[in-house]
């Protein structure tokens, strides 16, 4: 196999949970070119990618003929000897197969699998396992139809160079007004609308519960609409005497992403930026509901062994109540929070 297209063109904590499935595939056929299929929004996430040797941008199944045509032939032109579908549905399957792509390898989940040649059956509903592995038993089929030795990766999946992250730690301080010295604490309250998350009031009584104890910076990230959300618990935690600062401005998600490297930790619930976390190996705390589809085994980050924690309400049968983040008692967590950061 000389060239492989990999697809993975829906939001962004999805597209890092496959970043194991390419290191995989890259350090398994070192000699293969690797190329990704992604939406513009993580674009630039995936040309940061060390396994990842070319980039297409799907222009998606909302755009117009004329685009779709443009990204068709480009696929097709590009000559792949297969492509491997991490997430399908009738879009991509129509897309490899119009591409005439050889070997197309999907799961076999969906009504339109008769596009795909080859197939594994996998029931992901169920959140058996982790959404990477769920990717990584893709490439592992993959690999084994080709009679490929299977090099398993390793955490971190994305590492920045001592310098380039001296150079923005020290860029960051500067703007952010805080102390280079000190560890810096990154909370991020938004969720993109892909998962439920704390109320402000619940993040509030944890970092100030964890301030008191442990002295750190606190940052509190926003991404595109989340600015007055990180502005209001900002001013929460001033009337708690926690100071804290709101950074809402980057050159892109490259340089977001090398701002979270510098972080010490790094506290979200179950979306993009907990994600990117665990791609660079912040140690990261999780919050996720415990409805099937969004749970902490389901979305478990990619941090190394002993480098993320993650809590979610008691399970119930009531999946309303499943999903309520207030059933989860700040008071009673942030001993363990503690607990984990000191570790």
């Amino acid at each position: 196999m000389k060239k492989v297209l990999v697809v993975r063109n829906d939001k962004i904590g999805d597209f890092m949970l496959a970043w194991p499935s390419f290191a995989m595939l890259k350090q398994s056929l070192p000699d293969t070119e690797v190329t990704a299929l992604v939406p513009s929004y993580t674009a630039e996430l995936a040309t940061l990618c060390p396994w990842i040797d070319e980039v297409i941008v799907d222009c998606g199944e909302n755009a117009d003929k004329d685009q779709q045509k443009t990204l068709l032939s480009a696929v097709k032109t590009a000559g792949f000897d297969a492509s491997i579908c991490l997430f399908s549905d009738a879009y991509n399957a129509k897309l490899m197969w119009g591409a005439r792509i050889p070997f197309r390898l999907a799961p076999a989940t969906k009504i339109w699998q008769f596009l795909y040649n080859h197939r594994i059956t996998q029931r992901r509903s169920r959140s058996e396992k982790p959404e990477y592995e769920y990717n990584l038993d893709l490439i592992r089929a993959f690999l084994t139809k080709l009679g490929k030795k299977i090099v398993e990766p390793e955490a971190p999946y994305l590492t920045f160079d001592p310098l380039t992250l001296d150079i923005q730690r020290e860029k960051l301080a500067a703007s952010l007004n805080i102390d280079v010295a000190s560890p810096w604490l990154f909370v991020h309250a938004g969720s993109g609308g892909s998962a439920n998350n704390l109320s402000l009031e619940q993040y509030r009584e944890l970092i100030s519960g964890i301030v008191s104890q442990q002295g750190m910076e606190v940052v509190l990230t926003a991404g595109p609409g989340e600015k007055e959300k990180a502005r209001e618990l900002q001013s929460l935690l001033k009337a708690d005497r926690v100071n804290a600062t709101v950074y809402d401005k980057n050159a892109g998600l490259q340089d977001f992403t090398c701002s979270i490297a510098c972080a010490s930790f790094f506290i979200a619930g179950s979306t993009g930026p907990l994600h990117i976390a665990a791609t660079v190996d912040v140690p990261t705390v999780g919050f996720y509901p415990n409805k099937r589809s969004a749970t902490p085994l389901r979305w478990r980050t990619i941090n190394s062994k002993g480098r993320h924690v993650a809590f979610a309400p008691d399970a119930d049968k009531d999946k309303d109540v499943a999903s309520d983040m207030s059933r989860i008692k700040v008071n009673e967590i942030v001993g363990d929070v503690l607990g984990f950061m000191r570790r």
